[in-house]
């Protein structure tokens, strides 16, 4: 990589785990992580045979209710993904009365309690209550037009500087998240002094860096790409889209020949993802995602686009589609024939990173408790590979395991597993693909774990954790005595953030 990166969500986490919710293991944190933020927008109202009524305004209060609180984790469409599905056959079963106490009391399968909670009042949860009885609202389609109507070159190619104009080490400059105010901080590595802070995109998800380490991309959850250019001083955003309506990722080109010429960015809303001009973010095309599941061969809808990453094999981007299951592998060298090979790997992909050879990508299917391996030369699923529960990497991590050699490590969810996968096939063909060591971290909730070369240190969070002195805490590990346990890192104290 040529710049370091880390996504912190500064402004609202510890405030977030500090709050209760009166429900077991969801915490306000987790709420708004797995929130969606698709605006409402002008929707036509649906109504649905042995549905009970609605006024116009109880549709548009519930609709902008759903999409705030309840679409990340069930869609937009309703289908369900970590949440239920919540189509009118099933609700209407249910009835108002069921439904009314199921969303103020929530459930012990992860629905939180909005009314017990206070999110909701007792008018809200009654409107809520019809409002899924009837068929859900299709939110508008992000077209080309809409699109070019969003993009913006503030500093064309040809009047940005030819060389660094600042001092920085732009390969030790670190890309932070500051949520709730829709910006990022750019923070000096050496100094650990704030450059600058930029006006993005809502809660930024990704900072990407390009391949020469000049450009930042970073994502925001309302599908807000801003492209800063880090040779600036101050560095600044040069360029701006908006590539749809919800989005979580972003990246750029990084095969020899194409670098940093060819930009991606994947959509929640509508199911697509955007090719675009590396320099100035203009779209170039447009690819939907709709389409059948890997297991059931069911057509789905909203199939979202989750990680990208590049390909250092050949100039392919490897696409996670996370309902359907598919691992899409696009190939950009001529953009007037793109071709699509599609693997099939297991449904409701989410995030991963690349091995330490960076050949193998590792990525999560959460909810299907699976890590699916992809052989970026020999362009196949290496391996599928059980990992409990609901295992969310980020990016994972690579160390030296002192027994079983190349590891990438990923913690979960759904409980306190942290899984070290062997990646080495060559050198340690008895551990490779297969889960070598399971570890214990501070509990479930666990988001990311993260490594550096440099150290002998391995690092877990849980910060959904519904314990406010975990989730505002970091685990340590010792990488070259594993079995001693983990230091805890007091963060939020010693932050003084109250």
């Amino acid at each position: 990589m040529a710049a370091v990166f880390a996504g912190l969500a500064l402004s609202a986490s510890a405030t977030l785990a500090q709050d209760k919710t009166d429900h077991p293991g969801v915490t306000p944190g987790e709420m708004a992580y797995k929130g969606a933020p698709v605006p409402s927008g002008e929707m036509k109202r649906v109504i649905s045979p042995g549905a009970p009524d609605m006024t116009q305004q109880e549709f548009d209060i519930a609709t902008k209710l759903y999409f705030e609180r309840c679409a990340g984790c069930h869609g937009v469409l309703r289908k369900g993904a970590t949440g239920k599905p919540l189509t009118p056959d099933i609700t209407q079963e249910r009835g108002t009365e069921f439904l009314k106490v199921l969303i103020n009391y929530g459930s012990p399968g992860g629905m939180p309690n909005w009314g017990t909670s206070g999110e909701f009042t007792e008018e809200q949860i009654d409107i809520m209550a019809r409002f899924l009885q009837h068929e859900p609202p299709t939110p508008p389609e992000w077209g080309m037009k809409e699109m070019k109507e969003t993009w913006e070159v503030y500093v064309p190619e040809d009047k940005r500087p030819k060389t660094k104009q600042n001092n920085y080490d732009i390969d030790n400059i670190f890309a932070v998240t500051l949520r709730d105010s829709g910006e990022v901080a750019l923070i000096d590595g050496d100094s650990k002094d704030i450059i600058a802070i930029l006006k993005t995109g809502y809660a930024v998800h990704i900072s990407r860096s390009s391949d020469s380490g000049r450009y930042v991309y970073t994502i925001g959850r309302d599908a807000k790409v801003d492209m800063i250019d880090l040779f600036m001083d101050p560095p600044q955003i040069v360029a701006t889209i908006k590539i749809g309506l919800e989005a979580r990722s972003v990246e750029t080109s990084k095969y020899p020949g194409y670098e940093d010429k060819i930009a991606i960015a994947g959509a929640y809303w509508p199911p697509q993802y955007v090719l675009m001009d590396g320099g100035t973010l203009e779209p170039t095309k447009i690819m939907s995602t709709r389409g059948m599941t890997v297991d059931t061969q069911e057509y789905h809808p909203e199939p979202r686009v989750a990680a990208i990453v590049a390909s250092h094999e050949y100039p392919e981007f490897i696409v996670n589609v996370k309902e359907t299951g598919k691992i899409l592998l696009v190939n950009y060298s001529d953009l007037d024939a793109i071709t699509v090979t599609t693997l099939e790997a297991a449904r409701f992909l989410h995030d991963g990173g690349w091995d330490s050879s960076h050949r193998y990508f590792m990525t999560a299917a959460n909810q299907s408790n699976i890590i699916a391996v992809v052989d970026s030369k020999d362009r196949e699923i290496e391996a599928l590979i059980p990992a409990e529960k609901i295992p969310h990497p980020g990016r994972g991590a690579n160390i030296v395991d002192p027994e079983f050699g190349p590891v990438w490590v990923t913690s979960g969810l759904g409980n306190e597993n942290i899984n070290f996968i062997g990646t080495d096939p060559e050198g340690h063909p008895d551990s490779a693909w297969k889960v070598v060591r399971v570890l214990p971290s501070q509990g479930g909730g666990s988001l990311f774990v993260k490594t550096h070369p440099k150290s002998s240190n391995l690092w877990v969070d849980n910060t959904l954790h519904p314990d406010a002195k975990v989730s505002q805490s970091i685990a340590v590990y010792d990488v070259n005595n594993l079995d001693a346990g983990y230091e805890v890192l007091p963060i939020a104290e010693w932050a003084d953030v109250g």
